[in-house]
């Protein structure tokens, strides 16, 4: 293959967009991946001949998707059959005690008024409207952009005469102390503040700022015919039309480096490839920790274990259920959700867990269906293994919580249960980490690792890197991966016409490098 071709690391939903996106655009690109299908967390694995989703089931900011389908000349339309869900979740904290949310954000003010009363619902719409105000300045200049590594960048990119965009961003208060002004109400504080494990965090850690995680879930979520694996699946066959090459049990051993460029890559098999650029769509972890070779080490730094974000304990079940009408996400709260996350610090699986269910479809006459639960857990797959007996006291835990809120499973359901080891395992550096680095503090997203990395031509893509975890997310880390990967070349081959013309030389584009 040719030198300036680049080499994709990975096929998850990040290097999935970025190889749509480059062949697109006329780069050769070749993707190596270790397992046998793309998609990487988005995949699904059988339980007794069903095939159950195993990886993330919430699909927002669909416009994001749609326009990188659009860049990559197809249309998500074409590939995806999507259904947005008039129901945005069902929560319950005990037998009588439930709200569902709605796509309608005055049918979900109406609920919430009937749940706790008019205080409540009025808590709650002045709580939207300083979410949306929040997503509005972070938008464009933030999740959509490139990563900035302090604030002052971002303070320009907003306006530094809108002094009031900034300090509504509220950066450096505590998430849950800004939820008591909005809610009386301890259920809803607990509501609105899991969101923060949407990106692996704690409500109780996590600044302000994160209530924009609660305004993209209002604006709508969609179910996607197939379950999200059909979106992986979407991503390699327009990747494949554009030019694509894909290689699937393709463990890449070393990425290889020259005079501090990279130079392409060595395959576990000893097979060589070189290469102008290669994109890491793993865990940027994995670079420094050295997974990739000593060359490649320096390219991002090791994450030290307190800055980790949450792993999970994630069931795949085909089972009957009873007392509860289950909706497509499911929420059953703990009882005590400072003790929960406090379990979770100490290193130690929650005793009270908060569980989510999605209710996945029916796998036929019998009535069985198939459901996804998960249960945050800390991330420390690298240093425990569970045992069987710790996993039937994991499993009894989350059956406790189902059962205070209704909800009864037959008893032995069928399941193949994921721990934090099992994903420390599958996503190596990670100690089962699902999101990166935690989003505590007020300048955890401006050490989040962007799209550059420290070697020229190496850059990283996925839920990790910067703007964050989840599906959207990750789709926009491929594809700023893939604007810095066309900027660079375009930056590269002029700076080689200067530089046989006249001797000029140029500096080289490495701002946003990865931390």
């Amino acid at each position: 293959m040719e030198k300036d071709q680049t080499i994709i690391i990975g096929a998850g939903i990040g290097g999935l967009v970025s190889a749509a996106l480059l062949s697109a655009r006329g780069v050769p690109v070749t993707v190596l991946e270790k397992e046998k299908s793309p998609g990487g967390k988005v995949r699904q694995l059988d339980v007794e001949g069903a095939n159950i989703d195993a990886g993330p089931t919430v699909f927002t900011m669909r416009d994001v998707i749609d326009d990188i389908f659009s860049a990559a000349g197809s249309s998500s339309d074409d590939h995806l059959e999507l259904e947005r869900a008039d129901m945005l979740a069902r929560h319950a904290w005990s037998r009588g005690e439930r709200l569902d949310l709605y796509a309608d954000p005055e049918k979900s003010a109406d609920a919430i008024g009937q749940f706790a009363g008019a205080r409540a619902a009025a808590g709650y719409r002045s709580f939207s409207k300083e979410a949306a105000r929040i997503y509005s300045i972070l938008d464009r200049s933030m999740l959509r952009n490139s990563k900035v590594s302090w604030p002052l960048p971002l303070m320009w990119r907003i306006g530094l005469w809108r002094l009031g965009d900034l300090i509504a961003i509220r950066p450096y208060e505590s998430l849950w102390k800004v939820l008591g002004e909005h809610f009386d109400d301890p259920r809803l504080r607990q509501l609105f503040g899991r969101y923060t494990t949407y990106c692996g965090s704690s409500p109780f850690q996590t600044p302000a700022t994160l209530m924009l995680i609660a305004h993209v879930e209002s604006q709508g979520v969609w179910k996607i015919r197939g379950g999200m694996n059909a979106l992986a699946n979407a991503l390699e066959k327009v990747a494949i039309k554009n030019g694509a090459r894909f290689r699937y049990d393709a463990p890449v051993a070393g990425i290889s480096v020259a005079r501090g460029r990279v130079t392409g890559v060595t395959l576990a098999s000893g097979e060589a490839m070189a290469a102008g650029s290669v994109i890491c769509n793993a865990d940027p972890a994995a670079l420094g920790s050295g997974l990739f070779g000593a060359d490649a080490s320096h390219a991002a730094s090791a994450m030290p274990r307190h800055k980790r974000s949450l792993s999970a304990f994630v069931w795949l079940a085909k089972a009957r259920t009873g007392g509860f009408d289950l909706d497509h996400h499911n929420v059953f709260f703990s009882s005590d959700y400072p003790a929960e996350f406090a379990d979770i610090r100490a290193g130690r699986p929650p005793g009270q867990p908060t569980a989510y269910v999605c209710r996945l479809g029916d796998t036929g006459p019998a009535g069985a269906q198939r459901l996804q639960i998960i249960v945050n857990a800390p991330a420390n797959g690298d240093v425990h293994q569970y045992t069987s007996e710790e996993k039937a006291e994991c499993t009894a835990n989350m059956l406790q919580t189902l059962t205070h809120c209704g909800l009864e499973m037959e008893p032995d359901f069928p399941h193949r249960l994921v721990t934090p080891s099992d994903f420390s395992t599958l996503f190596p550096a990670t100690s089962g980490a699902l999101y990166g680095r935690a989003s505590h503090g007020w300048a955890a997203s401006f050490l989040r690792p962007g799209s550059r990395t420290r070697i020229h031509g190496l850059y990283c893509a996925g839920g990790a890197t910067h703007p964050g975890a989840g599906v959207p997310m990750a789709a926009l880390s491929g594809q700023l991966a893939s604007e810095a990967v066309l900027s660079d070349r375009t930056s590269t081959r002029w700076f080689h016409r200067r530089a046989t013309a006249g001797g000029m030389s140029m500096r080289s584009a490495m701002t946003n490098a990865t931390g």
